[in-house]
């Protein structure tokens, strides 16, 4: 079975949106930079370390999680910004959906926000996950549009034999009635520094590490910003940690409000939650305990 596709970090946007939209996943060689991966090594690594593995069958009795990753390391915007992983989003997530008001016909393009991060280490002696779909989270059907794209950064070398993800290429194009096999997916493989971005209707899974090294990959989902986050960011990264960030990644973490109303904060775009102490005051909000007074409705 021929491999996935694979593209170079200056390849063309809308020739990766075209194999996105058909195969279901592309992997972009040398996603980042080798400073960029040492230091998410530096920032994360001791996580892993100090972490048990997981508890049960599906997550991986021989595989590590760490999650929270935007509260453990400051590193992370070259990674959600990369050109041809958020480009991609943008592209095939935020296109306009028409809608009327009253007597005008207007379109609203909905924003996207980061929904999971994971840091996965994938030990000798772990078996296959099982084949899933990460977008049946919210309980959606197939074939349809795309509400997710994920992206999973090679921490280490990806091999058949360590553990590299397993995906089905086109089986976001299937229906819900028809069941995904392990004969039909494909491991990826690729160096340390390079990433599989997929869509959220794509079957894959972990592999199976049948060697002495351990496999590990980070993973972070974008998803519509009219969604539930997987991942709450709110709890899972204080408003210090988000601070370190630029603002494209602030609001990518949920701090915006998407269109034509959802997650406002006395009305005002949520991003007002990190604005400084008058600006917030002058808003109404409890600049004391950092939220707002309850609205009143009807």
């Amino acid at each position: 079975m021929a491999g996935l596709i694979r593209v170079r970090p200056d390849a063309d946007l809308d020739d990766v949106v075209e194999i996105l939209e058909r195969d279901g996943a592309v992997v972009v060689e040398d996603f980042v930079d080798q400073e960029t991966l040492a230091g998410l090594w530096d920032d994360l690594g001791p996580c892993l370390e100090s972490h048990a593995y997981s508890d049960n069958w599906y997550d991986g009795l021989r595989t590590r999680r760490v999650s929270s990753l935007f509260a453990r390391t400051t590193r992370l915007t070259p990674v959600v910004t990369q050109r041809l992983y958020l480009g991609a989003a943008r592209a095939i997530m935020q296109r306009p959906i028409p809608m009327w008001i009253g007597r005008s016909r207007q379109e609203m393009i909905p924003t996207i926000q980061i929904s999971a991060t994971q840091l996965i280490q994938i030990h000798q002696g772990q078996g296959k996950q099982p084949l899933h779909r990460d977008d049946a989270l919210h309980l959606r059907s197939h074939p349809g549009s795309t509400s997710r794209v994920q992206m999973m950064l090679a921490m280490s070398e990806f091999t058949a034999d360590n553990g590299g993800t397993l995906v089905i290429p086109g089986s976001h194009h299937w229906d819900d009635e028809r069941a995904p096999k392990a004969e039909e997916a494909i491991p990826t493989e690729m160096p340390a520094g390079s990433c599989l971005i997929w869509l959220g209707g794509v079957y894959h899974g972990g592999g199976r590490n049948v060697t002495t090294v351990p496999r590990t990959g980070m993973t972070i989902s974008l998803d519509l910003g009219n969604l539930r986050q997987e991942e709450n960011q709110y709890l899972a990264v204080p408003r210090e940690k988000v601070l370190a960030y630029p603002e494209e990644v602030r609001r990518l973490l949920g701090y915006d409000r998407c269109p034509p109303g959802l997650g406002w904060v006395e009305m005002n775009d949520p991003y007002i939650m990190l604005e400084d102490e008058e600006t917030r005051r002058a808003a109404g909000v409890d600049v004391a305990s950092g939220t707002a007074p309850a609205p009143v409705t009807g």
